[in-house]
């Protein structure tokens, strides 16, 4: 159920009678079915479920990165799937920035100029930007270091600055945590949150039912379906979590 706080403010990403099929006839499979779904903003919300169950299809339907079968999707109010490839580009740009399980940098660029090339498609003082971005995830000694002289959890901190130096309201991470150690994960959790505390939206799809903990809302998957939607009372802190 929403409760009375989240009655306040239109809901940041809403979904109504979301469907996505693959393939067509007997070979069909219907990754997302029916989903209805509400995030409200400044929320780290984590999706749980199995391998299959949806969840990155549903995390790349509100990124724009699949259009949706059927169904009704707004983002920010405006629907991915309903633009042109030129808005769409534009709404990535502004709208959504994207954290992976394998951090996707370009090796052959620094620290630096990884989180650069994403911040020049936006207009004002990229590099100024990045450096903020990057001091801001703790690695103003990192900058100039190419990914392969990175640690794993400073890989993706490079990452998490890359996508955040867009300033877009809404994170979505896929398994952002998948291939760290515990204490290294708890550490990207923690500057996750922090993320939240600045206002943004945090969607955080996993299969690791301990990150739960900590989220704002939890929302359950199961073979295409929203089988639970509930509101965490008291959040643990990243540093409490264990698995």
């Amino acid at each position: 159920m929403t409760d009375r706080n989240e009655r306040r403010t239109a809901p940041l990403v809403q979904l109504s009678g979301v469907s996505k099929r693959y393939g067509e006839g007997d070979l069909a499979v219907d990754a997302l079915q029916a989903v209805d779904l509400e995030i409200q903003a400044a929320q780290l919300v984590v999706v749980l479920g199995p391998s299959g169950s949806g969840k990155t299809t549903l995390l790349n339907v509100i990124g724009g990165i699949e259009p949706a079968s059927a169904g009704q999707v707004s983002v920010a109010g405006r629907d991915p799937g309903g633009l042109s490839e030129s808005e769409l580009t534009a709404f990535r740009r502004e709208t959504v920035g994207f954290v992976f399980q394998f951090f996707n940098l370009v090796p052959t660029l620094t620290a630096l100029e990884n989180v650069q090339l994403v911040a020049e498609l936006t207009d004002s003082d990229p590099l100024a930007r990045s450096r903020d971005a990057l001091a801001a995830m703790g690695l103003q000694d990192r900058m100039d270091h190419f990914p392969g002289a990175l640690s794993g959890g400073q890989q993706q901190r490079v990452a998490i600055a890359r996508a955040l130096v867009k300033s877009p309201p809404l994170l979505l991470c896929d398994e952002p945590t998948g291939s760290l150690d515990l204490e290294t994960s708890r550490q990207v959790l923690a500057l996750l949150r922090q993320v939240v505390g600045q206002g943004r939206t945090v969607l955080v799809v996993t299969h690791n039912g301990a990150i739960a903990r900590m989220a704002d809302r939890v929302i359950r998957m199961g073979s295409g379906r929203v089988v639970a939607n509930e509101a965490v009372a008291s959040p643990m802190a990243a540093a409490q979590v264990e698995w």
